[in-house]
């Protein structure tokens, strides 16, 4: 029992070695002297000094962070208002919709990219920061439905009748109690919106057009020539802030779903 307990526990450790020896030795070479990432000299700051002055890196970044709030913000407006429709009216062929949804979560981004390069192509709509934008927003959608339903179908359907017996009209209700009672699926969708956009490759490769670079395009480019100290420390402040948004995010969910279960 007690070999079967430490072969449990190492395994867990090698798993966890593998997920995060990647991210300790990026953040690690941010802090590098050398500027080839082989051997670790001495510590120093200069590349996050030099990541200041690297116009176009931080361009690229500038657009990436445009594009990867604009398609959350959208996409979590829109998918939440699908998933209230399609989790409580009834109408033609929804098991077909509901379905559907599910489409863009499982085929490969490539596939999708495609896609949209042709429908881009045959409206004669130029490549840019906005078809970027549209495309984000297409293949975050589904993700944000799928998060928010989850959470509607938590719910006890009476608080809102209640609602509607006390006189609230649909919109209060949707407003000051259904809209509460699922903040967590939304801000669980918005994150991966956020996330899946901020780090996409493939489907902003089809989609981009000249002057629209974004952050993972721009490594994706570098790495025939070499990726300098400066994206790493770049990568480390994104870690960093990404940390502390899901840290945010996952006690302000913790305590929306507390508060929930003690109604």
């Amino acid at each position: 029992m007690k070999k079967n307990k430490l072969l449990r526990n190492l395994f867990i450790i090698l798993v966890f070695i593998f997920l995060y020896l990647p991210i300790i030795i990026l953040v690690l070479y941010s802090f590098n002297d050398s500027k080839m990432n082989i051997v670790f000299t001495h510590f120093t700051l200069r590349w996050y000094k030099e990541l200041f002055q690297n116009d176009n890196l931080l361009n690229a970044f500038t657009n990436t962070m445009i594009i990867a709030v604009a398609s959350t913000v959208i996409s979590t407006i829109i998918g939440t208002i699908s998933a209230v429709g399609l989790h409580k009216y009834k109408f033609p062929m929804k098991n077909l919709i509901n379905g559907l949804i599910y489409i863009p979560i499982v085929i490969p981004e490539i596939v999708l990219g495609i896609s949209l390069l042709s429908i881009y192509t045959l409206s004669k709509l130029e490549l840019g920061m906005f078809t970027i934008l549209l495309s984000h927003i297409a293949f975050s959608i589904p993700f944000v439905i799928t998060s928010v339903r989850s959470t509607l179908n938590s719910i006890t359907p009476q608080i809102e009748e209640a609602a509607y017996d006390l006189g609230a009209t649909k919109f209060k209700t949707f407003w000051y109690v259904t809209l509460p009672m699922i903040t967590p699926g939304v801000v669980s969708g918005a994150t991966l919106a956020f996330t899946l956009s901020l780090d996409d490759v493939v489907i902003s490769y089809f989609t981009a057009g000249p002057g629209s670079n974004t952050l993972p395009l721009k490594i994706y480019s570098m790495i025939k020539t070499g990726i300098t100290p400066d994206v790493n420390a770049l990568s480390t402040l994104i870690l960093l802030v990404t940390i502390l948004v899901l840290s945010s995010s996952a006690i302000y969910q913790a305590k929306k779903i507390q508060k929930r279960e003690m109604i």
